[in-house]
């Protein structure tokens, strides 16, 4: 099942207006570190045409998808691309249903229990809790006393130093952006050191999870 592999390294890659001409060794370096999901940003240069070549790239060992979608058309779009989940940084019913009827995972955005349990009533798959680093890991675990049912994916803030306090919250797994798509890295084009910190993110989750 998609959800689960997107879910498994716990650590999805936030890939977000990126040198288009390196996409394909971006891409191939995370997975390599062991990241399982791959969110392609639709305000990056070229974004569905980045997730229609990464979906055919890396075939199963990893999920592609996109990230930044506001609306319903947005989500057509990019799963007409080849995008196997849609992540919202917001709230849309319209979204939701366009992704439950094109049998795509969903993960919207939400920032209160009244939200991620209007999310999840919608349809929604997981929720993204955005931004993350305004509310901490104890916002996962109070939300999840009265809502166990509510899976939970922490984005915005989130690295080496609270991705574990995250997961060990509750978090199913963490949307890692800028920290973990360092921009000194991808200016060098060095992507050993980038399969290397991919693999600290997985290791660092794994861990905390008890694996």
């Amino acid at each position: 099942m998609s959800l689960d592999k997107l879910l498994s390294s716990g650590v999805v890659a936030v890939m977000r207006k990126l040198p288009v001409e390196d996409i394909e060794n971006i891409a191939s370096a995370l997975i390599e570190g062991g990241i399982s999901g791959l969110e392609i940003t639709l305000d990056s240069d070229d974004a569905l045409g980045v997730i229609e070549r990464l979906s055919k790239l890396v075939g199963d060992r990893a999920v592609v998808g996109a990230g930044t979608v506001l609306s319903s058309e947005q989500a057509e779009a990019a799963i007409d691309a080849g995008a196997k989940f849609v992540f919202a940084p917001i709230l849309d019913k319209g979204t939701i249903e366009v992704a439950k009827r094109r049998e795509t995972i969903v993960i919207p955005g939400v920032f209160t229990p009244t939200e991620a349990y209007q999310a999840i009533k919608w349809g929604a798959d997981v929720v993204k809790v955005f931004p993350a680093d305004c509310v901490g890991p104890s916002f996962i675990k109070s939300v999840k006393g009265p809502l166990p049912m509510v899976r939970m994916m922490p984005t915005g803030g989130v690295d080496l130093t609270n991705l574990a306090s995250f997961i060990k919250a509750g978090a199913v797994a963490v949307g890692a952006g800028g920290s973990l798509l360092d921009k000194n890295i991808i200016a060098a084009r060095d992507w050993p050191r980038l399969t290397a910190l991919a693999k600290q993110y997985v290791d660092c989750a794994q861990t905390a999870r008890g694996n």
